[in-house]
């Protein structure tokens, strides 16, 4: 549900997820972002996406994901999260990984720390959604932490 996200608008709009699959490429080229989907083992099936917005000068990158919401509490996320932020320490040799989520959403906060991310803070009325300032929470893990 997009409603809960801090950086996919609710509602979606036409033709923003062929320019989101569009922005893939040159993120991964440009060495500033790289996108997974997350299917089913056995059917090959979409059941969301996670990827990092890198910054390369300082080495760290934001984590961002979804899930279908058929397939929420499944344990999807958190082994997703788990392996991209292996792959940002290990292939990509990033120090810091960091996410945001709305407080009101704290499903998303319970899957960073399950993923090994440590709880930050609240930043207050940082977001504006839909017409409504919103308090974001910040996990992170640095490379230390593993």
């Amino acid at each position: 549900m997009a409603d809960t996200t801090v950086n996919i608008p609710h509602p979606y709009p036409d033709g923003a997820a062929e320019s989101w699959i569009a922005s893939h490429r040159p993120g991964w080229i440009d060495g500033i972002g790289v996108t997974f989907a997350i299917t089913d083992r056995v059917s090959g099936d979409l059941r969301g996406a996670i990827g990092l917005v890198i910054n390369p000068e300082h080495r760290r990158a934001e984590l961002g994901y979804w899930i279908a919401v058929d397939h929420w509490k499944q344990g999807l996320c958190t082994e997703a999260a788990r392996a991209v932020i292996g792959f940002a320490f290990e292939t990509l040799g990033l120090h810091r990984i960091y996410a945001t989520y709305l407080v009101r959403n704290p499903a998303s906060g319970q899957v960073m720390q399950k993923a090994g991310m440590q709880f930050e803070g609240v930043q207050r009325g940082v977001f504006l959604k839909n017409g409504v300032f919103e308090d974001v929470a910040m996990c992170a893990i640095v490379r230390g932490d593993r």
